[in-house]
């Protein structure tokens, strides 16, 4: 009964009370608090001018599909008109206090589902240049802060991201019976999917020098990779090491493990590589997918041809 006095009555009080949600019960990020917070009280501001009244929670229930049409309408017009993204975001943010209040405050409305996005283009992956990478993949050993084994697995696992093309989670769903690495590895990736990834010497090397150092005895069918007490090794380990990585060589934010897959694949391209066989080696369902890393390849050039021609 309590809870029900207290509960807001108003669509603002109703706003207020799911960012406090979002910040203590969801542990959102202070950015997200804004950006969340920002959109729906645009989205309400619209909605009672546009009915020419204050809006109660109640009222929520019955906003239509035609009216949050018109709300992301408003947001792609005027002087400062959001892109499909952004409007994607704030679409996704009025969704979410829209299940705040039917699940919270009983004020329920199904017809949210009906509204659709902008279609968004995904962007072009943002890889590293391969002198980029290869930093990368020598720093560890030039931490005094860590201990050789520790050295030695951070530098395997980038060298298999990066030599093979590999997810973070393929990479540490790797087993310690894979070690020795043979010359083709399977690997298990989204959706249960299989496929056999080439294992270069120097991938294979950096894996044997990690086996070699670590002081833990591991089981066959426990992960390969293990965090300092002893324990499999979490991708935030890895994500982690590499902005600290990159923070010590100067690279931008862009650098990131995924990153590595990313240049993987545009290097290959950039090498000679067919889509075919990279689509094969990525594990990507499909053949578009692949095909951004054309975009990449294809800027990359325009930028070194802008940088050396004597009339560009």
């Amino acid at each position: 009964m309590a809870a029900a006095l207290s509960a807001p009555r108003t669509a603002e009080a109703a706003r207020q009370a799911w960012l406090q949600h979002l910040a203590h019960e969801r542990r959102a990020s202070p950015r997200t608090l804004e950006a969340y917070g920002f959109a729906a009280q645009r989205y309400l501001t619209f909605l009672e001018r546009h009915r020419g009244e204050s809006l109660s929670v109640a009222a929520m229930s019955g906003v239509t599909p035609a009216e949050v049409r018109a709300w992301l309408a408003h947001l792609r017009g005027g002087d400062r008109p959001l892109s499909p993204r952004s409007l994607s975001q704030a679409l996704s943010a009025i969704r979410t206090f829209h299940r705040f209040l039917d699940r919270r405050l009983d004020a329920p409305n199904s017809a949210i589902a009906l509204v659709r996005g902008p279609r968004v283009k995904p962007g072009a992956p943002r890889p590293v240049t391969e002198d980029q990478a290869a930093g990368l993949l020598a720093e560890p050993a030039l931490d005094p802060d860590r201990e050789d084994w520790e050295a030695a697995r951070d530098q395997a696992v980038l060298t298999l991201l990066y030599g093979c093309g590999l997810r973070i989670s393929e990479g540490l769903g790797l087993k310690r019976s894979d070690a020795p690495l043979g010359e083709l590895i399977r690997i298990t990736g989204k959706g249960g999917k299989t496929r056999m990834v080439p294992v270069l010497p120097a991938v294979r090397a950096a894996v044997d020098a990690y086996v070699a150092e670590v002081p833990f005895a591991i089981e066959a069918d426990d992960a390969l990779f293990r965090a300092r007490r002893g324990g499999a090794l979490s991708p935030r380990h890895v994500q982690a090491t590499v902005q600290a990585l990159r923070s010590r060589l100067g690279l931008p934010a862009s650098a990131t493990p995924h990153a590595l897959r990313h240049s993987f694949a545009t290097h290959l391209l950039g090498a000679g590589a067919d889509l075919r066989s990279i689509q094969e080696l990525l594990g990507h369902a499909s053949l578009s997918t692949t095909q951004r890393y054309t975009e990449v390849d294809a800027t990359a050039l325009l930028s070194a041809y802008s940088a050396a021609h004597p009339h560009a």
